[in-house]
């Protein structure tokens, strides 16, 4: 578990300064895609800022309905809760499932540091997307999905080779993202089929 750090006063900002703080150690949460060109593992602080710039940039290919500033908040807090629960990677099924409760539990314990209403606020936003059931949350969770295999493609496969992973079991996973946005999928399954003639699919 987590320790939080001692709080400096701030009057009545103290609380928010508190979970600042603690939420800096998403930055050294590992994900297994590694930056391009490099042997540095990407961390979970880094994704979410990828992904909320990604939300920015994607916004006129979203559905009249997507409110892309709220997609942009899921991006910034949807992995904070990596900090007690840890990344668990998206084909590891029965992993995911078992981290589910952690992550629970870290959502309320962090986003308990922070102030009335801001607290259930953040709680709310986190539920929102963990849901995927709003249209923000689905075209979130579309960029959330699509960015590690964008990130795979241009990298040689990195994380799906050492992993072994298979084109059925990204299609599977991510299917999805046809019925949020046909259009991207088409061209998203054109380059996974074109990664498994390379060999970084099996």
């Amino acid at each position: 578990m987590s320790v939080v750090s001692p709080a400096l006063n701030f009057g009545p900002m103290t609380e928010v300064f508190q979970f600042l703080m603690e939420i800096d150690k998403l930055k050294n949460v590992q994900r297994r895609n590694k930056v391009l060109n490099n042997e540095r593992r990407e961390d979970s602080a880094g994704h979410s800022w990828h992904f909320a710039v990604a939300a920015m940039g994607l916004a006129p290919y979203a559905d009249k309905d997507v409110d892309i500033n709220n997609v942009i908040r899921m991006a910034l807090v949807h992995d904070i809760v990596e900090i007690d629960a840890g990344d668990v990677l998206v084909y590891d099924l029965a992993g995911r499932e078992a981290v589910q409760h952690k992550e629970v539990l870290a959502a309320k314990r962090l986003f308990g540091l922070l102030p009335e209403p801001q607290s259930q606020q953040f709680l709310a936003l986190w539920n929102e997307y963990e849901a995927g059931e709003t249209a923000d949350a689905r075209f979130a969770l579309l960029i959330d999905r699509m960015m590690p295999m964008v990130m795979n493609l241009n990298n040689k496969g990195q994380s799906w080779v050492e992993h072994n992973i298979t084109l059925e079991q990204v299609i599977s996973r991510n299917l999805f993202i046809e019925e949020v946005n046909p259009e991207l999928w088409e061209h998203l399954l054109g380059h996974l089929k074109d990664a498994q003639q390379k060999g970084w699919l099996l």
